[in-house]
Order: C-alpha cells, then structure tokens, then sequence
C-alpha cells in the first residue's frame, strides 16, 4: 500500500515536472499567453513546493528503509546524498523567500537526477553495472515496481525532475516580467 501510495506522488511529480516544462516552453515563445501567466503565478510557489517534494522524498527513504526494512544499496545512498540536504535548504530558503539558494539547489537535484537514471536503468539491465554495488546488496535489486515499471529510483528521479523544473520558473517569470527575450538561467 505504501509503495502504491509513493508511486503515484512519484507519477504526480513527474506530469507536474513535464506540465510545468512544457509551460515555461510555451511562455517563452509567447510572453503574452495563457502559459505565461502560469508560470508567474506559479513562480512565488516554487520554492516551497520543490521544498515539499523534497521533505517528501526524504520522508518517504525513510519510511522505505527504517519502518519497511528496505536496505539501501550504493546508489539509494548517492541519492540520499542528493535528496536530503534539499529538504531543510529549500524549506528555509521558501520561508525567508531567498532565491539564492536556486543554483546550488539545481546542482544537488540535477546531480541526483543522473544517478537516479543511472540506478534505473540498471535495474532494468543488470549488465549494464559498472559501480560495483556489494554483492549481498546490489544495486540492481527491485523492491518495489509498482503499475510495472515504478521503483524507487524511479520515484527518486520524478522528485529531482520536478525539483529541477521548479526551481527554473522564477527565472523564466523574471525574463518574461523584464521583456528579456534571453535564456532563463537558474540563477537568483
């Protein structure tokens, strides 16, 4: 029931991730459109929203490891690494709405995004292995593979996707609010 539960925040995270891409694409080509409007009343909610995808997916290790028992492999860790200090840094940075924290916030996201895929992928083909995970814990294990294809790394990685398209919306709203026709950065 839990890993239902996670999956579909997961696959919730993920359409949200791709929604608010497909957004912010469309407000830059038109900074007059419907989409544009979105994405600047979406921009003073991103913080705190990438802070609750962030507190949720930690919780949710947690709960995965310590209350269901799932020992976490080399990866899970990386992943943690990349995961946990999010949570208290943007929960913070959205409760004294200091945008600074955007590009380093990106770097940890995106860096547990690649590791994410990495981790899935492998779990999907096992040859493919080359960080060698400890034998009694490989990283190729499958826990969880909720709707056929959900796992926790999956989950890990929607959480980082939707962080990192998150933390890009305040810039795209900035250089649509300065009539900037430049590429947005993810920076304060």
């Amino acid at each position: 029931m839990a890993a239902f539960f996670f999956s579909l925040l997961a696959l919730t995270a993920l359409a949200g991730a791709v929604a608010v891409t497909a957004l912010m694409a469309v407000a830059r080509r038109d900074p007059q459109s419907s989409a544009a409007a979105v994405v600047a009343d979406l921009a003073p909610a991103a913080l705190p929203l990438a802070a609750i995808i962030a507190s949720t997916a930690m919780f949710g290790s947690l709960f995965f490891s310590e209350v269901l028992g799932y020992v976490p492999c080399t990866l899970c860790w990386y992943q943690r690494i990349a995961m946990y200090p999010l949570a208290p840094l943007l929960g913070v940075a959205a409760v004294r709405r200091d945008p600074s924290i955007r590009p380093y916030a990106w770097v940890l996201a995106s860096s547990g995004a690649v590791i994410s895929l990495y981790h899935y992928v492998i779990q999907w083909v096992p040859n493919l292995e080359a960080t060698g995970c400890a034998v009694d814990n490989p990283c190729t294990a499958v826990y969880v593979r909720e709707f056929g294809f959900v796992s926790i790394p999956f989950m890990a990685l929607a959480g980082f996707l939707a962080i990192m398209a998150l933390l890009v919306v305040p810039s795209v709203a900035a250089a649509m609010t300065s009539g900037s026709d430049s590429t947005a950065t993810v920076t304060g």
